[in-house]
């Protein structure tokens, strides 16, 4: 609390002065030098960066303990018993038991047995199964999307949701203003008129102080029973074109994904629930019984438990570490992970397209391949379509499957989930989807990366020194 209170008072003192020096320039009699209209943007530019990067979760952190204590004291004590605690972690592998204590983070997420998994990597499936699943909802149906776009596949989704509230299913609808900005309201005002409950999750009231945070999230739960997470957004680029993995999951799993857009509809507006019991079904008894653990990530914490997922799995890893990413701008302690793990003789292999969706994302990728390479990490760039997807899978055991990118943004700034899978069934499914896209990849070489002009190096590494807010 102390260095929050610090850090706060060191902001407000900076823009302070900020404040003050612009003021001089601006009333000061005559024209500006080239200095002092340089020192008049600089100041701008700093003003703007500190507005953007103050802390805005204590009032978040305070809807936060608000929801849970109600949900706390409201539901039954059998759903609590199903979303909290470590009631199926002796189901886990002796050596990984750390991991899902590690990553479970504040709100002790557990890991649950009785689950069927189907790991998607074809976007017309998903489109397939997501229109056939909210065809069939019958009580509620919880959305969640990063992107959700107003293309033709988007269009059918959003029908869909309209269909289904005049239906007299409840539909709640969490909207990421940020990302979604050149979408018109009328869009999401045709969704509201249709009996769509729709929230911005960054409302204007708030807007500058959480520009920098983004929900990044990809979620949607029906009737409590069916969940699908994964990189997939609402669009057709997803439907149609790029490489993406996503999963959907019957069972105890979705519950642990409802409890997760819950907490999001309550801190970004929504009301809460009158009768939280009747979102938590009992699930029915699945046929395959998956250990899955679904983990939130968000701005705040202390401990973020995506990046240190990536962290403890690369350092025990034993035999392989493969991983796919759109985006590879590790943090230092994910880097020096990957090296390490690396050099400890674990066959390490990163998979990223070759040519990214934005101009700077790909010079940035590249900035980090020479001291990955010389420490061992093989290095594939996947062509034709983009690739989105956010995976790992190591020692034929664990997998991951999720939102969060391989960067700075993900680990600290986003709103991320990501499902971690205990499974030897599933694990060797992802480590066989890796190795398939490996026909659709080339192997990047040190002979290779040590023969780019200069010029290319130079780009890589100005946009290195920024990387960590792309």
């Amino acid at each position: 609390m102390f260095t929050r209170i610090a850090q706060l008072v060191l902001s407000l003192l900076l823009i302070a002065g900020s404040l003050a020096i612009i003021f001089v320039f601006v009333f000061k009699s005559g024209h500006l030098t080239h200095r002092e209209l340089w020192h008049t943007l600089l100041g701008l530019f700093l003003v703007l960066l500190l507005l953007l990067n103050i802390h805005p979760h204590w009032s978040v952190e305070k809807k936060h303990g608000q929801f849970f204590r109600d949900f706390v004291a409201r539901a039954d004590s059998s759903v609590l018993s199903r979303l909290f605690g470590e009631r199926d972690i002796e189901l886990v592998e002796d050596a990984y038991r750390p991991f899902v204590r590690m990553v479970s983070g504040d709100v002790q997420s557990y890991v649950s047995a009785n689950n069927s998994v189907e790991v998607i990597t074809e976007g017309a499936r998903k489109y397939e199964l997501l229109m056939r699943d909210l065809e069939n909802a019958k009580e509620s149906i919880h959305m969640e999307y990063f992107h959700f776009g107003a293309d033709k596949g988007s269009r059918d989704v959003r029908d869909m949701l309209i269909k289904k509230a005049r239906e007299g299913v409840k539909v709640r609808f969490i909207n990421e203003n940020i990302a979604n900005f050149p979408i018109i309201h009328r869009y999401y005002r045709s969704m509201r008129k249709g009996g769509v409950e729709v929230i911005r999750f960054t409302g204007f009231k708030n807007l500058l102080s959480t520009l920098n945070y983004r929900n990044h999230r990809k979620v949607v739960v029906i009737d409590g029973k069916i969940g699908y997470t994964g990189g997939m957004n609402i669009n057709d680029h997803y439907f149609r074109q790029w490489r993406d993995t996503h999963m959907r999951l019957e069972g105890d799993a979705a519950a642990q994904l409802q409890l997760l857009f819950l907490d999001s509809w309550i801190i970004s507006g929504g009301k809460m629930p009158d009768d939280y019991n009747v979102l938590f079904p009992e699930a029915e008894k699945q046929a395959s019984q998956h250990l899955v653990q679904i983990v939130a990530d968000e701005p705040g914490l202390g401990f973020h438990p995506i990046q240190g997922s990536y962290q403890w799995a690369l350092l025990h890893a034993k035999e392989y570490f493969y991983m796919q990413t759109p985006y590879f701008i590790p943090s230092e302690p994910v880097l020096e992970a990957l090296k390490t793990a690396a050099r400890a003789g674990a066959d390490v292999r990163l998979m990223i397209p070759k040519k990214s969706d934005t101009a700077m994302m790909g010079p940035a990728n590249k900035s980090f391949f020479k001291e990955c390479l010389q420490s061992g990490v093989r290095i594939f760039e996947r062509e034709g379509n983009f690739m989105h997807c956010k995976t790992f899978v190591t020692d034929d055991y664990l997998s991951s499957i999720g939102t969060a990118n391989l960067d700075n943004r993900s680990f600290k700034l986003n709103y991320e989930d990501n499902a971690y899978l205990y499974d030897r069934e599933i694990a060797a499914q992802n480590r066989d989807i890796f190795l398939r896209d490996l026909d659709s990849c080339t192997e990047v070489t040190l002979a290779e990366v040590e023969s780019w002009p200069w010029y290319q190096v130079y780009l890589q590494k100005t946009l290195r020194l920024v990387s960590s807010v792309l």
